[in-house]
């Protein structure tokens, strides 16, 4: 630790000690998830979220009828009906991915403003 670390806890109150505690804690996947699925964004992120079982349910119908087909105009129809929705689950996954992404970096950025605050606040 470095002593700006140290002069940083030593002017924490016992409310900014719990609030730096609780971002400290390793954040799992499903909990970024919920945290994504409320905001300003969170109507759109919750459509995303479903669609993307919806889209998923016709992918593996679009798999399961490309097996099923007897020409081989159908097997490509059917194929190219597959790419599609697979690279459709693709971007709607990058872009609930990067809201999460953005979620985390809001919080090191709260993080830091609050550790700047207190540093301030200790100088003055």
């Amino acid at each position: 630790m470095t002593t700006i670390d140290d002069r940083i806890r030593g002017a924490l109150d016992e409310d900014d000690r719990a609030f730096l505690a609780s971002l400290d804690n390793s954040r799992g996947l499903f909990t970024q998830l919920g945290d994504s699925l409320g905001g300003p964004l969170g109507g759109w992120a919750k459509l995303v979220f479903a669609m993307t079982f919806v889209m998923a349910a016709a992918m593996f119908y679009c798999v399961w009828q490309m097996f099923a087909a007897s020409e081989l105009r159908e097997t490509i129809l059917w194929a190219t009906g597959t790419v599609a929705l697979v690279m459709s689950i693709g971007f709607l996954k990058d872009w609930l991915f990067s809201r999460m992404n953005m979620f985390t970096i809001l919080r090191e950025v709260k993080r830091l403003q609050v550790q700047v605050a207190l540093l301030e606040s200790e100088r003055d």
